[in-house]
């Protein structure tokens, strides 16, 4: 149920960012900022959890700091696919990951994934095919949006692998608080670099930078980090899938993307692919 909810909360990131003006690497400066200010007082306030923070090994803040680096190059990625492509393609491509994150699983986890999940993720993936089909961005930039969107789905799956490591000792406090910073900072030298100014936007920035940490980054990330420590990272990263039938739902309602045939047919393979992994995990 948790993870549910977090899917929710994650496939609003889209929706919230199409009403922000500021770049890409911005926005997600922002998102970050937000998150680790909010973030603070849980991981300072509590004596367990500053014994804990203190007490880390200079190797787990690294592993942490690289996988925040990574996370902020998803949402760098992701946040620009969707200057070029739309709400549906760029969600469903960016949720991919769950092939990258099985892969993953399998060689460096030495985990074996049974026939039965991988049927259930060629479905998931199937229906995601199905989804890109219809794709409502058109244009000469949305194959450009697509590719970033599968660079996005790349750089989550390594984040999401390398969490499955640390959280096996490490709170969900601490270590999204260590990895929340790592991304931040790696946000500020990346704006640095590209010479992008973090001042001189519109309130309604701040305010979806503010949604985006409450909703889609405490509500949505931090839980998936929780569940790593007690589901397969196959697990979360299918269950994630279901992001693009949110999103094309809110997206019709706000902007008016309606989805067609190919679309409606793609989200309920997706669905049926996503219900098809729980069941096989959950006998395994």
């Amino acid at each position: 149920m948790a993870l549910l909810a977090a899917v929710f909360t994650c496939s609003m990131s889209s929706i919230f960012f199409k009403y922000m003006t500021a770049p890409s690497s911005a926005a997600a400066a922002y998102r970050l900022g937000f998150t680790v200010l909010l973030l603070t007082p849980a991981a300072l306030g509590a004596k367990k959890t500053r014994r804990e923070l203190f007490s880390l090994k200079a190797r787990d803040v690294a592993l942490c700091f690289l996988s925040g680096a990574f996370l902020a190059f998803h949402f760098y990625s992701w946040f620009e696919s969707l200057n070029h492509t739309s709400i549906t393609s760029s969600t469903v491509l960016v949720n991919t990951e769950v092939l990258f994150a099985a892969f993953g699983y399998l060689f460096f986890f030495h985990k074996r994934l049974k026939g039965k999940e991988i049927a259930a993720i060629a479905v998931t993936f199937g229906g995601s095919v199905v989804i890109a089909m219809a794709d409502s961005g058109g244009g000469g930039h949305a194959l450009y949006g697509d590719l970033l969107a599968l660079a996005a789905a790349f750089f989550t799956a390594v984040y999401t692998l390398i969490g499955v490591r640390e959280r096996e000792y490490m709170s969900t406090t601490v270590y999204t608080y260590v990895l929340y910073w790592g991304s931040f900072l790696t946000l500020l030298v990346l704006n640095l670099v590209t010479g992008t100014p973090l001042l001189g936007y519109g309130a309604i920035d701040w305010a979806m930078g503010f949604c985006l940490a409450v909703f889609c980054t405490l509500l949505g990330h931090s839980v998936f980090s929780w569940c790593l420590k007690y589901l397969a990272p196959t697990y979360v990263s299918t269950a994630k899938l279901a992001e693009p039938v949110f999103a094309s739902a809110v997206a019709f309602v706000l902007f008016g993307e309606a989805p067609g045939l190919l679309q409606t047919l793609g989200a309920a393979i997706v669905l049926w692919g996503v219900c098809l992994y729980a069941r096989a995990d959950r006998s395994a």
